[in-house]
């Protein structure tokens, strides 16, 4: 493997570790599901519902902008959220991998333990 295919896997775990602990949040969850079937938001409407202020709300959007999952549009004077499903896609194509392999490796360890 070269240096820079090293390189460039490494960055992309950093990316999906990134991603997963902007996931982490239960808050982060909640505004992803809100904006994932939706038109783009305001934080006044996300923030509805929830009993977190406006700043607090502010900077949970904050960190799904710096993982890429949501961008903002500004629309005179208010932002409007927009989901970027993309990362989280990435996300699932990593994880389909991984249980590919985690089901080749238990297939070993049952034909090794059977046979």
């Amino acid at each position: 493997m070269s240096r820079g295919t090293r390189s460039g896997a490494a960055a992309k775990r950093q990316t999906h570790a990134s991603v997963f602990a902007a996931l982490g949040d239960e808050t982060r969850l909640s505004l992803v599901a809100q904006l994932s079937g939706a038109q783009p938001r305001s934080i006044a409407q996300l923030t509805q519902g929830f009993g977190l202020t406006r700043q607090a709300i502010t900077k949970h959007l904050r960190v799904l902008e710096r993982v890429e999952i949501v961008h903002s549009v500004r629309t005179g004077r208010e932002s409007l959220f927009e989901l970027d499903p993309e990362p989280i896609e990435d996300l699932k194509k990593y994880l389909e991998l991984v249980s590919q392999q985690w089901d080749r490796a238990l297939s070993r360890l049952k034909a090794f333990v059977e046979g």
